[in-house]
């Protein structure tokens, strides 16, 4: 949710992000005069309510007095009509408020890129160079088939189509990157969380899922409205919902490793073969909670941990700086990490590494109280994925395949793996 201040003293601002977001400017426009209306109605409701107070208090000087009640009960009656039909518009007019303010995606930082779409997205730095064969290499799909380590005939029996049963080496090489992850970031001074998979509407919506993603939400068919997690992202931020962190214990930062699930609405024919786009995955994620002062520092700081992880195993990856109009709606700043896919010939994204700045902690209402002023302030939440296990894997089978069909262990995940190559 963006402050409201900005939207009562600067709607202009509002409507320049909304046009660099490719988004509707006229969303906004009903929002001053519901303002104005809903500041009159709660003026109008004080001062009738004073009246009301002040008739009731002559009743029963009235009554000790012996004088007829009559005219000053009806007086009283019409003053609490009254104030109940405002009450009525101004519930009216709050949900007409609200609805606007649902709508509208973070502010952008100041130095994103303005740009329509992915393709106007900036690359801002590589690391290795894409990987090269003598051979004909093969995708990921095959290698999985032919190694007989990920099932996704037996898991479209299972469940449908977009899911995985890993089997034997599938699944240990998928436990020795959870692991290595896990270890890597808790060495960077993130705590190790296991959270729930499931999680209710109000955490949904204090991270930013809920309204505007619904439609790629699982939701439970069950007596309380529960829903499935798309990201570990969700739980990690509500630990904090409704807190005052003191100052001093800022930057709070976590990491989980969770399965993921997304219905993937709006994608049907993208990345849909192999392990590229499911609707259950695993994922480590990376959550952090800071002041607004260090946010943006603290935004490369878990871009750059995210990418020690591919360093680390020795993969190809560019990052890339998103343009205005490709940037997430919660996020007012972010970088994607792209991994070489020798199938598809190009990097593909593996991480997302978002500053929410205040947006997420207006919804869930985290606070932190300043040491100096002793006044408080909404924290800055940041996150970013590290990574995205089912893309990690098929990144090292296509990267690190041989001729002979094997396909060699990064060092790094030798002591988590137990051997160097499956074959």
């Amino acid at each position: 949710m963006i402050d409201m201040k900005i939207m009562r003293e600067n709607l202009e601002l509002v409507k320049e992000n909304l046009v660099k977001r490719q988004m509707d400017s006229s969303i906004v426009n009903e929002f001053p005069e519901l303002d104005s209306e809903r500041k009159v109605l709660l003026q109008d409701n004080e001062a009738l309510k004073n009246k009301r107070n002040e008739a009731s208090k002559l009743i029963g000087t009235y009554k000790r007095e012996g004088k007829d009640t009559t005219e000053i009960f009806a007086q009283v009656d019409g003053l609490g009509d009254t104030i109940k039909a405002n009450d009525e518009r101004l519930a009216n007019i709050e949900n007409k408020i609200t609805a606007i303010m649902e709508q509208l995606p973070n502010i952008l930082a100041p130095d994103v890129p303005v740009g329509k779409d992915e393709d106007e997205n900036i690359e801002i730095r590589k690391h290795g160079v894409p990987t090269e064969f003598n051979y004909e290499p093969k995708a990921h799909w095959d290698i999985i088939k032919d190694l007989d380590i990920i099932d996704l005939e037996t898991a479209a029996k299972l469940t449908g189509t977009r899911f995985a049963v890993y089997k034997d080496r599938g699944a240990k090489l998928a436990r020795a990157i959870m692991n290595f992850m896990l270890d890597t970031n808790t060495k960077n001074g993130y705590t190790e969380m296991a959270t729930p998979h499931i999680v209710n509407r109000e955490s949904l919506y204090a991270s930013g899922q809920l309204p505007k993603f619904a439609e790629d939400l699982f939701k439970l068919d069950y007596e309380k409205e529960y829903y499935l997690i798309p990201t570990a992202e969700v739980p990690l931020v509500n630990t904090q919902r409704d807190n005052i962190i003191n100052q001093e214990a800022l930057p709070i930062k976590y990491t989980a490793y969770t399965q993921c699930y997304r219905s993937e609405a709006g994608a049907a024919g993208r990345d849909t073969r192999g392990l590229i786009r499911q609707h259950q995955f695993e994922k480590v994620e990376l959550v952090a909670f800071t002041t607004p002062d260090v946010s943006a520092e603290l935004l490369e700081i878990l871009t750059g941990n995210a990418e020690q992880i591919l360093q680390l195993l020795g993969l190809p990856y560019r990052v890339i700086e998103l343009c205005s109009g490709d940037t997430g709606f919660g996020s007012a700043k972010t970088y994607d990490i792209e991994v070489w896919l020798p199938s598809y010939n190009a990097y593909k994204e593996i991480s997302s590494c978002s500053n929410m700045g205040d947006f997420q902690a207006r919804r869930a209402n985290i606070k932190y109280r300043n040491q100096e002023t002793g006044k408080l302030n909404y924290v800055h939440t940041l996150n970013g994925s590290s990574l995205a296990i089912g893309r990690t894997i098929a990144a090292i089978l296509e990267n690190y395949q041989n001729e002979d069909g094997s396909v060699n262990i990064p060092e790094v995940l030798v002591p988590y793996f137990g051997e160097t190559i499956i074959k």
